[in-house]
């Protein structure tokens, strides 16, 4: 039985994600390097979730533990 594509995120969540702003968001994704999306609904975009992991894993620098934030 086909269970479809897997997980799917929209802009907000990408964008939750990353823990970037929306307008952000869209710099990142008009990057050639960025994921084409999986579809494209009536004004909405979603991305395949593997596909953006992988793209962060590829070129987002790790960011540190909270804690690490704090201490400067």
């Amino acid at each position: 039985m086909d269970r479809g594509p897997g997980d799917l995120m929209g802009p907000y969540e990408i964008a939750q994600r990353l823990g970037v702003t929306r307008s952000r968001f869209q710099q990142l994704v008009n990057r050639p390097t960025f994921p084409k999306p999986y579809r494209e609904l009536r004004g909405m975009k979603v991305w395949l979730a593997e596909d953006v992991e992988a793209w962060i894993k590829e070129y987002r620098r790790p960011r540190p533990p909270a804690d690490e934030e704090e201490q400067g």
